[in-house]
This record gives structure tokens, C-alpha cells and sequence, in this order.
């Protein structure tokens, strides 16, 4: 690790804070600050046009270099955080614009997740290259869906693209490295249900559209009285997403057919992944990136492991030496909310205090403007929170370079049935013949989600660090814990889980969960995996199970930076539900979108000499 004064030290200037402001005030604001155009159509090539507000410094000829922010959300009236960006940004002279994604609000054409970033996003950057103020250089910046259509644009490596700042971007990869998630609409091959509520929310195929053919100063009228927002129907997703089948989650509503729709039927192989706008990782990376991502966000593995793959794509040299990321103990986009006193979920984080701002425009003032000492090359490339310790840290590679592989294995008697089992996780391997341990998964009884990384979900799931003993308290919980640490142990990095696993069932779902359990019994989730057992060897190799047969269960890495303090414990949690984060599996073999009736499946976790069971993890000595 590097020294944390190092650290400290790369971070630019703080920039100014607006977050105390009232949206009134910093509107008066923006009017002194910026000339502004509003609803102007920018065409693509397929003569559709984006709904585009640019923002220039008031009064200046320019040209100047260019903040990009595009997004599906309906911010014609710039409101919270991307107001308080845009403020910053003309103050600091450059040309803000917030660009609709196409089928949005004001936006032609029909909606698509990502919004055709390669076609899109490509002929956006083109016209504000061309346009007389424009410096000819652009920056992306975004949080979440406005973050994540920029990763597919960056391969497309465009001359204008000088720069990016993606937050949160986790919904835009679709395949790299280890992880096939398809924008985060799989973990293990097993559906996450956040979209399911997302696109209830976003996409309306009967959405109300303005006249073709209207003047420029009659459009930018009417959105200052019509936002053209839908008013849907309130849903209870709680309640909700118990109902069967799955892939009538929508339908069932009344809701015409739709994107949710197409994605439900898919496979994780499905080529149809490619037709989009997801990044995968045989494209290519052509963009400088500074990265935000969090601990409790729904997509911290593929995020970390995106990072990795851009520093090592070498189809632009430039680009892949310029890869920097922070990672933050919030959930999802909650960067403006670090600060001392910092409680993520039920736990207390201290003072996890960081000047995004400042690094944000350090970072554009290096390549946009050409100020090499704002965001200077003995920047760490790896800023990143330790939990438990409490404290930045930095490093020049994830993991860092001393980090070093300890496996534990589980072990039991049989009987590691939740938290009054006898379950261990112990640094010595389990000897031939010891029992397995045996749960009977029921789905329509699933394992409850608490916490972890998750997010936009309709109030389904709470992200952040929570308390996981309510669920250890149940028989279909296997849970297996360490000894009380002698000292402290920081565990930055993948973590791996490998499972020997028998099931009576043709297919079933195994659950993973990651816990620092401390002194007093709080056991806080670090981070959790699932997989679908027909998906053991390779998505696009579904293969059923025998009863009684031995198979081997290798989940996605968990992702995290802990360190568990002298007294606590290290726990895993093995079960075959982790709802409703993710959808249940009825267990019957069949598509399981489109069934109703699940069979309960009598489970088991083997760990017997060369059948041994265990999770590796990355430690920093």
C-alpha cells in the first residue's frame, strides 16, 4: 500500500460546496453564471434528435473544453446533484451540457437502455466538437445510468473523448473477465430483480411526445411547463415480486410489452447481449478514466474487474496507463454524502471524508485543458476505504501487490445449520469422511435479503452493512465461523468461494455471503455471490444435476476491503436464496421465468478431504 499522506496529498483543491443551497438559490445562481439553450435538437445519424440544454460561461467567448452528461432521468429543469455539478463546472469555465437519452422526455425516437452509446454518444461528441465554442475536447461525467452508457462509447475511442468520469457505471458492462452479468441483470446466471422496478419506472412505450416540427424557441417554451413526465400507478414491490410467474411481473400490471419484456427471456449467452449497448471486453478501451465505485453498490466485482481490463487493453496506450479509481464505503451514487461520522447501513464507517469534487476537476483540468499538475502522475491509481480499519488507503494495482491468497475451509460435524450449528471456517483442511451438512431449500419460503449492495429497486432491499443474525437463526442457513482473530487481519481484494455441493434437485441456486462478526455477535455483511447450478460450466453450457452426484460450485468473487479487528470473526454463510434481490429458483429444472409451482430441494455442502470446501481470501500482511 502507499503511504495515506500520498494520497492525501494528490487530491486537488476542494471545490466550492453547494449542497446547503436551496434549489431556488442555485438557480438565481446558474442565471448569473451561465448563457443557457434549452430543448435544443441535436440530430443523430438517423435523424433523430436529443433533447440537449447547454450551459456556457456567461459572457465569454471560449472556446472552451466540454462536460458531457447524458441520461435517461428528467432533468430539463437541472435539480440536486447534477445542478450542483453544473455550477461547478461553468465556474471553472467549461461548457456544461445534459443530454436526453433517445426515447426520453423531450428526446426522439424510442427508448433503449444505455441510449445507443455507440452510435449515439458517438454523434453527440462529433457536434459539440464542431461547434464554435467547443475547444474541441469532451469529457463524460455520470453517475449510474449516466455514467454507464460511456463505458461502450469509450471503446469506440473517439478523437473528441478526451476524458471520462464514470460513477456507479456497473449496469453497462455486459461480459468481462470472470463476470457475465449483462448490465447487472444476472449475478451467477440467476435474474437480479432491481430492473424488474427500474423499468416499471422508465420505460414507457405509450409515452406522450411533442409535435414533430416545432421551432426551437417553442419547444424550449413548453418544457418550462410540461415535463411530459408519465404518472404511473404506485406498485408495492415488496408484495409484488412474490407473484408467479416472473416473467409476467409486468404484464400482469397492465403494462403493454416492453423492454423488461425482451430482457426476461433471454438467457445469460443469449447473443442478443451483443445487439445493445453494453460493454464487453473484446472491444477495446480508448478513454482516460477516473473511477467511482462503492462497497455497497450492486456491482463492485465487475466494476473492479472492469478497472483491471482497462489498464491492461492496451489498444490505446494513453488511455491504459490513465486508469485511476476510488472506491467508497456508500451505496449507490452516495459519494456526496461522505463525511465524518459516516454510518453505512447499521454500521459505523468514522470519517470516510474525500474531495470528489476536486478530483473530478483535477482530472478535467488535466485532460481537457492540458494542466498536467491538477491531477498530477504520482496520483495513486487505487484509492480505496477499509472497512473495520476505518481509513483510506491507496495502492498502485487491485488488489494491491501484497496482498496474499489464505484459504479457509469449512468445516462442521454435520451440522452447520445457522448460527447454533457447529459450524467452523478453519485454515486446516477438513480430513476424508467428515460429514457433510444438509439444509432443505424451499422456495416458496425463500432466505431474506438484508442489506449488501443493491440499489433502485423500489424499496425491495435496503443496501449498506446490516446485521445478518435474524437469517443465521434459520435451519436453511449453513453458517461457519472463525476463531476470535489474534490480531488484525485486512482482506482487500476477490474473494473466492469454492463449493462441493449435492442436490436432489435437477437445478438449484447456492448462495455465498461474506460476514465480519464482532466481539458482541453483530455480524455485518461484507459482500455476497450466487450461482445457478446449471450454469457451473459456462453460461452457454446449461447442464442439469443428478440426485446424489458431487459437482463443484464456483461463484463470481465477492469484492471488498475490511479488515476484521483482533476479537472478531470471520464468517461465511451458505444457503440457496437471496430474495428479493435475486429471483428465486423453483427448483424444477424448467425456464424458470415462466413457472409457478416450485419443489423443495434437499441440499447439501460436502467437505471431506478431496471434496473440501472454501472461500480464499486476499490478505494484506
Amino acid at each position: 500500500m502507499i503511504a495515506l499522506a500520498a494520497m492525501v496529498a494528490s487530491v486537488p483543491a476542494r471545490a466550492q460546496d453547494y449542497s446547503k443551497y436551496s434549489e431556488e438559490a442555485l438557480a438565481r445562481e446558474l442565471a448569473t453564471l451561465a448563457d443557457s439553450e434549452t430543448a435544443l435538437l441535436v440530430p443523430m445519424r438517423d435523424g433523430v434528435g436529443l433533447s440537449t440544454n447547454i450551459y456556457r460561461p456567461k459572457g465569454k467567448k471560449g472556446p472552451f473544453p466540454t462536460i458531457l452528461w447524458k441520461t435517461p432521468y428528467n432533468e430539463h429543469v437541472p435539480q440536486g446533484g447534477t445542478l450542483q455539478s453544473l455550477l461547478k463546472a461553468v465556474k471553472r469555465g467549461y461548457v456544461f451540457i445534459v443530454q436526453n437519452e433517445r426515447g426520453r422526455y423531450f428526446s426522439e425516437g424510442k427508448f433503449q437502455i444505455l441510449g445507443y452509446p455507440q452510435t449515439d454518444g458517438y454523434d453527440a461528441l462529433t457536434w459539440i466538437a464542431k461547434q464554435p465554442w467547443s475547444n474541441g475536447k469532451v469529457g463524460t461525467l455520470g453517475c449510474s445510468s449516466s455514467a454507464e452508457w460511456q463505458l461502450a462509447l469509450a471503446a469506440q475511442n473517439h478523437p473528441a473523448h478526451a476524458a471520462m468520469v464514470p460513477m456507479a457505471a456497473g449496469a453497462g458492462i455486459g461480459k468481462v473477465g470472470r463476470f457475465q452479468e449483462q448490465g447487472n441483470w444476472y449475478r451467477g446466471g440467476v435474474p437480479r430483480t432491481l430492473f424488474f422496478a427500474w423499468l416499471y419506472g422508465v420505460d414507457n412505450p405509450l409515452r406522450a411526445q411533442l409535435p414533430s416540427g416545432l421551432d426551437p424557441k417553442t419547444r424550449a417554451y413548453i418544457t418550462q411547463y410540461n415535463d411530459l413526465t408519465a404518472k404511473k400507478p404506485k406498485v408495492e414491490w415488496s408484495k409484488r415480486i412474490k407473484s408467479l410467474p416472473v416473467d409476467q411481473m409486468l404484464s400482469g400490471l397492465g403494462e403493454p410489452r416492453q423492454t423488461f419484456d425482451e430482457l426476461i427471456e433471454r438467457t445469460p449467452a443469449d447473443p442478443a447481449w451483443r445487439e445493445g449497448g453494453l460493454y464487453h471486453d473484446d472491444m477495446g478501451w480508448g478513454v482516460p478514466a477516473l473511477w467511482f465505485n462503492s462497497w455497497y453498490d450492486v456491482s463492485i466485482g465487475p466494476n473492479m474487474e472492469l478497472f483491471n481490463h482497462a489498464r491492461a487493453a492496451g489498444t490505446d496506450k494513453e488511455a491504459s496507463a490513465n486508469q485511476y479509481v476510488v472506491v467508497a464505503p456508500s451505496t449507490h451514487c452516495g459519494y456526496s454524502r461522505l463525511g465524518p461520522d459516516t454510518v453505512i447501513g447499521e454500521r459505523e464507517m468514522g470519517d470516510t471524508s474525500f474531495d470528489v469534487d476536486g478530483a473530478i476537476f483535477g482530472w478535467f483540468d488535466r485532460w481537457l485543458k492540458g494542466d498536467v499538475r491538477a491531477f498530477p502522475d504520482s496520483t495513486p491509481h487505487v484509492r480505496y476505504f477499509t472497512m473495520g480499519e476505518n481509513e483510506w488507503n491507496a495502492a498502485a494495482q487491485w488488489p494491491p501487490r501484497d496482498a496474499k491468497t489464505v484459504r479457509m475451509y469449512l468445516r462442521s460435524s454435520g451440522r452447520a445449520n445457522s448460527i447454533y450449528g457447529d459450524g467452523k471456517l478453519s485454515l486446516q483442511a477438513p480430513p476424508a469422511g467428515e460429514a457433510a451438512d444438509r439444509y432443505i431449500y424451499d422456495p416458496m419460503n425463500p432466505v431474506q435479503t438484508i442489506g449488501g449492495g443493491d440499489c433502485c429497486n423500489g424499496g425491495m432491499v435496503i443496501p449498506g452493512a446490516y446485521d445478518q443474525r435474524v437469517i443465521e437463526a434459520r435451519d436453511d442457513v449453513l453458517v461457519y465461523t472463525s476463531d476470535p482473530l489474534e490480531s488484525d487481519m485486512e482482506v482487500t481484494g476477490f474473494v473466492d468461494a469454492v463449493l462441493k455441493v449435492q442436490s436432489s434437485a435437477r437445478d438449484t441456486d447456492f448462495a455465498v455471503k461474506l460476514v465480519d462478526v464482532a466481539p458482541d455477535g453483530t455480524a455485518y455483511i461484507l459482500g455476497d455471490t450466487i450461482l445457478r447450478a446449471r450454469y457451473r460450466n459456462g453460461f452457454d453450457r446449461p447442464e442439469m444435476m443428478q440426485s446424489g452426484q458431487v459437482y463443484t460450485i464456483k461463484p463470481t468473487p465477492m469484492t471488498t476491503s475490511n479488515t476484521f479487528k483482533k476479537g472478531h470473526r470471520i464468517r461465511v454463510e451458505v444457503t440457496s436464496s437471496n430474495f428479493p434481490k435475486f429471483v428465486r429458483n423453483l427448483n424444477t429444472g424448467g425456464a424458470n421465468e415462466t413457472e409457478t409451482v416450485g419443489v423443495a430441494a434437499n441440499n447439501a455442502i460436502l467437505h471431506d478431504g478431496d471434496n473440501a470446501s472454501y472461500i480464499e481470501l486476499p490478505v494484506v500482511r
